[in-house]
């Protein structure tokens, strides 16, 4: 289902042609390095370089037998390079292949995110600039409360989008490590050098220390980053299924002419699109999950880890790269209705600038709790009886006698939920 949807790009990062690709040339550059130090004559240096090749076939026919993939890897290359063949894999443990392997292929997904990410982020610029003073309802615990801006509403997602690059930016830098460091991590039969040289060439570090594996915690934060740009992304798509409600309808996912909503309603138009991104949030998650309890492996290394990681690396950083993209179609294509922003702030028939009034009396001299309990008192019979809120209170002598009916008609005013939006975007680097 994943793949189907996912961009040909990401999908051939992790195909099995870019993944061999990279573990013969991290053999062919172990190579070098130890033709430099003088252990591989230059003479089969050339020839390495010249015949080394790879048959996936063949490699999937050998590990039949066995039931080993770099030992069938080394040995399907090492059918086209003769005697020159002993010098490859020299020193080397799988684990050194296969983790510098994997850390080019997580920095190329890395590449991959951050310009979804980037391309996420000009969308909601400038929607957050179109809707910058379209007011609309805020909702806590799903109650009506006091007015915002739609506009503020992007704004607030493009800031949490922002903190994502930040973090995929530091994945890239967290991931980048490779490792040529032997069975057991100590260089005992391949010198640093040839560590140092690999992944000088492929534009990876070597890492500090490690055992016959790169310490796992790399890859943990590298899936926790992608985990939480798939709960942004969830917010996002949760805040739209509510918007999209019949009795809300302010805002609405793109509706094709052609497209149907149920097979038995034809009136249906359904935020599936959300619902669907909501969903695939949650294998970002428990992959990640899967990942940290990676961590903690046996001694200097066992084989729990590699299994599950062969699933949930290259499954979440497709799923993320096709959630990114139909995020950026989503929000691109959004239906905003501000006529139905504008009914639904007078629902409450005027109690969501309750705090303002308040204030008002406060101000005028009122203690908090009298002054609560007076508007209170009002906002439950404007909701008991159905009636507007600022009528009820210019019948109520408690208020008149505190604030002048100017002053009552000021606390109504949408631009007094509205004055400080520009600073709010400034702030929101908007």
């Amino acid at each position: 289902m994943i793949e189907r949807y996912s961009l040909p790009e990401m999908k051939a990062i992790w195909g099995d042609e870019n993944k061999f690709k990279k573990m013969l040339e991290v053999e062919i550059l172990s190579c070098e390095a130890l033709s430099k130090l003088g252990k591989v004559p230059k003479s089969a240096l050339n020839i390495i370089r010249k015949r080394a090749r790879f048959d996936i076939d063949k490699i999937n026919a050998i590990e039949k037998k066995t039931k080993h993939d770099v030992v069938a890897f080394v040995e399907s290359i090492s059918e086209n390079l003769g005697p020159e063949a002993r010098f490859l894999h020299m020193g080397l443990t799988s684990n050194d292949i296969l983790d510098t392997t994997l850390a080019s292929q997580m920095r190329e997904s890395c590449d991959i995110i951050i310009g979804d990410l980037k391309k996420l982020l000009s969308v909601l610029s400038r929607k957050a600039r179109r809707y910058k003073y379209t007011p609309i309802v805020g909702r806590t615990h799903g109650i009506h409360a006091e007015p915002v801006t739609f506009g503020l509403k992007l704004a607030l997602f493009y800031d949490e989008i922002n903190r994502n690059l930040s973090r995929a930016v530091r994945a890239k830098e967290v991931v980048s490590y490779g490792k040529i460091s032997g069975a057991v991590g100590t260089y005992a039969n391949i010198e640093p050098f040839v560590e140092e040289y690999v992944c000088k060439k492929l534009g990876l570090k070597p890492s500090p220390i490690s055992t016959q594996v790169i310490p796992r915690d790399r890859h943990s934060e590298f899936l926790s980053s992608i985990a939480l740009i798939g709960a942004t992304i969830e917010r996002f798509a949760t805040e739209i299924r509510h918007l999209q409600r019949t009795e809300v309808g302010e805002a609405e996912e793109f509706f094709s002419k052609t497209q149907k909503g149920s097979s038995a309603m034809p009136h249906k138009r359904n935020p599936v699109n959300s619902e669907r991104l909501c969903g695939l949030a949650r294998i970002l998650r428990s992959n990640a999950l899967a990942e940290i309890e990676s961590v903690a492996l046996w001694h200097e290394r066992d084989i729990s880890h590699s299994c599950v990681e062969r699933v949930i690396i290259p499954d979440s950083c497709i799923l993320i790269d096709f959630m990114l993209n139909e995020t950026i179609r989503l929000a691109d294509n959004l239906a905003v209705n501000p006529g139905n922003m504008k009914r639904n702030l007078a629902l409450t028939k005027g109690r969501i600038f309750s705090q303002h009034i308040l204030l008002s009396l406060i101000q005028k001299g009122l203690t908090r709790i009298d002054a609560y309990n007076i508007v209170q008192d009002a906002a439950m019979k404007s909701f008991k009886e159905d009636r507007d809120f600022k009528i009820i209170l210019e019948q109520d002598k408690r208020i008149t006698s505190a604030i002048s009916k100017e002053a009552l008609n000021k606390c109504f005013s949408l631009e007094y939920h509205t004055r400080f939006v520009d600073r709010i975007f400034r702030k929101a680097g908007l």
